[in-house]
């Protein structure tokens, strides 16, 4: 059995490569359409114009339920695990709520373009990196309370690693982009989706892009971490027949009558 057929590590890894695939080919789309500019554009820049706009939306859809499910799964996993501990307990619903409104950050992302509607496109920024960052520091602060009966030193520090990395990522960001769009270096820049080297506002600019494709792959490097807990766990859907047909009310049969119609291992 290879390493990602074990458990459901497999989930982790559909997110992370799934996304990072989204980001990639609507860049190679972008690039090669000479769309934007070779030289690390903005990841919204490269999913502002069709075609690559319809490739980058769908394609992050995917990513949102697929950021959904491994979160969920993460939730249910530490539910099990701590069961009597009434403060990781909380700590695990706040991590599933930030999480899934991160997810409902991105799917604004993905639908709502940056150069269309701009202001939309912001709020669904901080709720995806903002929220999401928040989640981070909660699951890092889960796995230390979690170590060392549960988790190892070393997933606590790859995680709390991950977490610096994201967060010296949104401090950069948040600066270099206050310095470019403060009116210093012209007007209408959310719209500008090529820069000439020579021209004022290309430093801010640039260190705005590096920081937002490091912040992307720093959130992706967190759920890797996923992998390793994921292959120690499994899910299994279980459905009850209530009635022997379809158009009868369940109250009609005792509970003792219905009987088990699928129990498999996912």
């Amino acid at each position: 059995m290879w390493w990602f057929q074990q458990g459901l590590s497999f989930l982790p890894v559909a997110l992370v490569v799934w996304s990072a695939a989204s980001f990639v080919f609507s860049y190679i789309t972008a690039i090669v359409l000479h769309h934007v500019d070779p030289l690390v554009p903005y990841i919204s820049d490269t999913g502002t114009i069709p075609p690559e706009r319809c490739l980058f939306g769908i394609m992050l859809n995917v990513s949102t339920f697929l950021g959904m499910a491994t979160m969920y799964v993460r939730y249910k996993q530490v539910s099990a695990l701590s069961p009597e501990k009434p403060k990781i307990l909380r700590l695990n619903k706040l991590g599933l709520t930030l999480g899934w409104m991160s997810c409902f950050g991105l799917c604004i992302i993905a639908n709502f373009q940056k150069c269309i509607l701009y202001y939309i496109h912001v709020l669904g920024a901080c709720l995806t990196f903002g929220v999401g960052s928040i989640y981070m520091l909660v699951q890092t602060i889960l796995s230390y309370l979690m170590q060392p009966e549960l988790h190892s030193k070393d997933i606590f520090w790859a995680r709390l690693a991950v977490f610096l990395w994201s967060s010296s990522s949104i401090l950069s960001m948040f600066v270099s982009s206050v310095v470019l769009y403060s009116g210093l270096y012209g007007q209408n820049l959310v719209q500008k989706l090529h820069w000439d080297p020579q021209e004022s506002g290309y430093t801010p600019h640039i260190i705005s892009t590096v920081s937002e494709w490091s912040l992307a792959f720093s959130f992706l490097s967190f759920f890797l971490t996923y992998i390793r807990d994921f292959q120690k766990i499994s899910l299994r859907a279980v459905v009850s027949l209530q009635g022997q047909t379809l158009h009868e009310s369940p109250g009609s049969f005792r509970a003792e009558e219905q009987a088990l119609l699928i129990a498999g291992s996912i």
